[in-house]
């Protein structure tokens, strides 16, 4: 396990899903956590409850993103639980998907939404967290896997996609302080935006018969690599996209010749 003991960390979106996950294992490992959330309190108290139940420490934010003072909002909240303190870890993971947003459906309301939330706030968020940001610190940004395979929801992609461009450029000017940078790529993982693997009987099976360690990806999965680059044994990790998905889309897993 990884020591994060005495160290801070933001976790934005972490009521459920990923960023819950997340939340946790950097709790589990000492870090005291800020557990950001948008709308869903309760969730946002169970996380606290379930980390501290455990022998963590957190706290909750509320601030909703994608609208105007969303990072006024997060860092006044953010502040105040630090209590003075510098914040060491930063892992942007709130986003949304619309998945009408396809490029023959998309309207420019659904466009400017999905870049606002995932796009726009994770950068705004980062470049506020940087005078709070001590040396050494870290970012991780959570993007996707449909940033290289094809999907429909071409706006959703797009924004991914920027993430993954803001990690390298980010990491090649906070370099001097020590400040890594890196981007986690989750595959097709069991959480609320993908509750469609719940929808049918084949849906999951489908997915874990394209993957090489067959089965989907779950939020753990996600938070330990977290975990690995937000420790000191991910201090020469930077700049790069790691593609956490067990090996999803290798190719057949048998010779067709």
């Amino acid at each position: 396990m990884t020591d994060l003991t005495g160290k801070t960390a933001l976790v934005t979106g972490a009521s459920r899903g990923i960023g819950r996950a997340i939340a946790e294992r950097l709790a589990s490992d000492g870090a005291r956590v800020a557990v950001h959330y948008g709308s869903n309190e309760a969730a946002a108290k169970e996380t606290v409850a379930a980390i501290e139940s455990a022998g963590g420490q957190a706290f909750s934010v509320r601030a909703d993103l994608g609208v105007d003072g969303d990072v006024d909002t997060l860092f006044d909240g953010l502040t105040a639980g630090l209590a003075g303190d510098p914040l060491d870890i930063l892992v942007n993971n709130a986003a949304i998907m619309i998945y009408e947003a396809t490029l023959p459906d998309a309207t420019p309301e659904q466009f400017e939404r999905l870049f606002a939330v995932n796009v726009r706030a994770p950068f705004f968020i980062a470049q506020r967290t940087l005078p709070l940001l001590a040396d050494g610190g870290r970012i991780i940004n959570i993007s996707s896997g449909v940033t290289w395979f094809a999907t429909p929801q071409t706006v959703y992609a797009m924004t991914k996609g920027a993430l993954n461009a803001f990690a390298r450029s980010a990491a090649n000017s906070l370099g001097s302080r020590g400040i890594t940078v890196n981007t986690i790529s989750p595959g097709v993982t069991d959480t609320d935006m993908n509750g469609w693997l719940h929808e049918t009987d084949d849906a999951a099976p489908g997915i874990a018969a394209l993957t090489a360690l067959e089965r989907v990806g779950r939020g753990p999965d996600i938070a330990d690599t977290v975990a690995f680059l937000a420790s000191a044994d991910g201090r020469w990790v930077t700049g790069q996209t790691l593609e956490v998905n067990g090996g999803l889309f290798l190719g057949p897993k048998s010779q067709a010749w």
